[in-house]
């Protein structure tokens, strides 16, 4: 059957609506791919999946493929024994999510005394990978953000890091409360520019508060000056920002190690719940049209 032909029978416009229930790309993308088969077996083992699905939805509710994204780059980048980031480490995790709660689905099912029938066999083969998961979601809080405890070095750093951003602070309050000082100031506020703690300086007082100038106003009649009294202060806060930014590489790294252990059972993960992802979506589809299952002949 050529495209005209189905686009004559606005055959896309079933593909559309069975489409609108698949969560992930890849789901979405078989769904639209999906044409006319003409083998009566591979019919009737598809169609067999649909009524499975159905008739687990019909007993025991939907299940959600949120959290199933194309990862297949990271599989890549793991499998040459490269470094995922953050984000990358986090649809892992999101995954490793997705294909716990399915699991969870066909274990409550079993305990139901659920038959076997053809999703047994694609359920049986997830593996949530628990361990992993728990160990990415310990080490990493959001796409922006590590965990203190994510390593005892990192935890150390910042401890570090607090300490001197309170040293650099007191000194610039001090300077702040110093009569003669505050005179010359613009706004009684601490700044940050390029990394570093300033003061909002009158321009026609620059000269009377020593430091390094780092940004004026679009007016100019401000003048963002680290004063000399904390130039020594920022430079120690600024080495300890790059001793962080380089255990934060060791963590993902060792991260991206532990996931690469696991790198055939996450792909097959990945596989396993498009397949189920891309199945549901027609359950759910025949669901919506309270449609039944045809009896084919040859």
């Amino acid at each position: 059957m050529n495209e005209k032909v189905l686009h004559t029978l606005e055959y896309n416009k079933i593909l559309d609506q069975l489409t609108e229930y698949a969560f992930s790309a890849d789901a979405r993308s078989r769904c639209q791919k999906l044409r006319p088969i003409t083998d009566r077996a591979q019919i009737e083992q598809l169609q067999q999946q649909t009524s499975d699905a159905l008739s687990r939805l019909f007993k025991y509710g939907s299940l959600s493929f949120s959290g199933v994204t194309d990862i297949r780059d990271s599989l890549k980048r793991l499998e040459i024994d490269g470094a995922l980031s953050a984000i990358e480490l986090l649809r892992v995790c999101s995954l490793l999510e997705s294909a716990k709660r399915a699991k969870a689905f066909a274990r409550s099912q079993e305990d139901n005394d659920q038959p076997d029938d053809s999703l047994t066999g694609l359920f049986a083969g997830i593996e949530p990978l628990t361990p992993l998961y728990d160990e990415i979601r310990r080490c990493i809080l959001s796409e922006d953000e590590i965990a203190d405890d994510a390593s005892s070095t990192l935890h150390s750093i910042r401890r570090s890091m607090r300490g001197m951003n309170d040293k650099i602070r007191a000194q610039m309050n001090s300077m702040i409360n110093n009569t003669t000082t505050r005179s010359y100031l613009q706004d009684t506020v601490i700044t940050m520019r390029d990394g570093r703690y300033c003061l909002p300086v009158k321009a026609e007082a620059k000269s009377l508060v020593p430091g390094m100038i780092h940004d004026q106003s679009s007016t100019g009649s401000t003048i963002f000056v680290e004063p000399m009294a904390v130039v020594k202060l920022n430079n120690d806060l600024r080495e300890l920002e790059i001793k962080e930014q380089q255990e934060i590489e060791i963590v993902l790294s060792n991260l991206s190690e532990l996931a690469a252990e696991n790198l055939e059972l996450i792909d097959d993960n990945l596989k396993i719940m498009v397949e189920l992802d891309f199945i549901f979506a027609r359950a759910l589809l025949a669901k919506s049209q309270n449609a039944s299952e045809p009896v084919f002949n040859r």
